[in-house]
């Protein structure tokens, strides 16, 4: 009987240890856990500071500060998880594949400039390697498990073209144009990914600085405004606005008309304030003026483009989905935002 008893003291202390050590407290300098990974607070302050590199520090996190950074872990987290994918079936990007992308950001600027944006950003040239090789590497598993299963049909296309053949006849010079916008006001009908929407004009100008900063950094611009553009005409096909006469330039702002005209295909125009709000634009082609026929093949590749990036967005989307199911993610901060909230006794 005593060994019997001894056995269940031990098994209750085993028991009694056991529950302490799962219980033990997550470091303080830890967000997220994403399938045993920490994020850091640094790393989180870090990533705050490179999307709204204007906003002064602040003493104290207001609600909209919250949601900020909630929705960057969420970022942080989608992208830990695409990471560690990438690993597993080794497609992380090489050295060079880092540097030929580090060379292309520093083309447009003098060694005093790359440096100034860098340092606006709080970024140095090794963070600046780290995101880079970061999103080579998911741009290679999104090739890999969604890209090259994407098959469009010739008949897909003549189907396209014949339904859309009026769109396909210029009566001038065109310009096919992409946009990002953000509104000062709390739009009902306002459906991005993210379900982000600016509610006056001191958060429309940090979230259009966000966006700026991260098209700079390389980021895409169709699925940056999938996920935050504020036009629910165009954000659901990455902001694609579709062919702009040239006369129609006549009759916009001096800034949107210099901005459009200066810019070339596959550049990214600055913010520009409009009556609707705040606007990045994108100029994906030039095109002169004609009857375009299903035969040439500019149309044929400008089809065979357009549904495969709508394809490839609603697979991207759907892989997210499917991903954050498959992984084990613990978001601490959202955790203290909860409980910073509940009422104190």
């Amino acid at each position: 009987m005593k060994s019997l008893r001894l056995s269940a003291t031990l098994l209750a202390l085993t028991a009694l240890f056991l529950s302490v050590s799962c219980k033990r407290a997550v470091p303080d300098d830890v967000v997220a856990v994403v399938n045993e990974k920490a994020i850091t607070i640094a790393e989180l302050e870090k990533f705050h500071k490179s999307n709204f590199p204007n906003q002064p520090p602040s003493q104290k996190e207001d609600d909209e500060l919250l949601r900020k950074k909630l929705e960057l872990l969420r970022d942080m987290i989608d992208s830990e998880i695409m990471m560690q994918r990438a690993e597993k079936q080794g497609l992380i990007a090489t050295d060079a594949d880092v540097e030929a992308k580090l060379n292309e950001f520093r083309a447009p600027y003098t060694q005093e400039e790359f440096q100034k944006q860098l340092d606006a950003r709080g970024f140095t040239i090794e963070d600046l390697k780290t995101q880079i090789r970061r999103d080579q590497s998911v741009r290679r598993l999104f090739n890999k498990e969604i890209t090259s299963r994407v098959n469009i049909s010739d008949q897909d296309v003549k189907e396209f073209y014949e339904t859309n053949k009026a769109s396909f006849n210029l009566a001038e010079p065109q310009f096919h144009i992409a946009q990002i916008l953000v509104t000062p006001r709390p739009d009902d009908d306002v459906r991005n990914l993210k379900n982000d929407n600016a509610t006056d004009a001191e958060s429309a100008r940090r979230k259009i600085q966000m966006l700026d900063a991260r098209l700079k950094q390389g980021e895409d611009f169709s699925l940056l405004a999938q996920n935050y553009s504020e036009d629910p005409n165009t954000n659901q096909n990455g902001g694609d606005i579709g062919f702009i006469p040239e006369s129609a330039l006549a009759n916009a702002s001096p800034d949107l008309r210099r901005a459009v005209l200066s810019l070339q295909p596959g550049q990214n125009s600055n913010i520009i304030a409009t009556p609707e709000g705040l606007r990045i634009f994108r100029l994906i082609s030039r095109e002169p003026a004609g009857q375009r026929e299903l035969n040439d093949p500019r149309v044929q590749q400008a089809i065979r483009n357009t549904l495969i990036n709508l394809k490839d967005q609603l697979l991207q989307a759907a892989y997210y989905e499917v991903s954050r199911n498959e992984a084990k993610v613990i978001n601490y901060y959202a955790e203290k935002v909860i409980a910073q909230a509940a009422p104190k006794n």
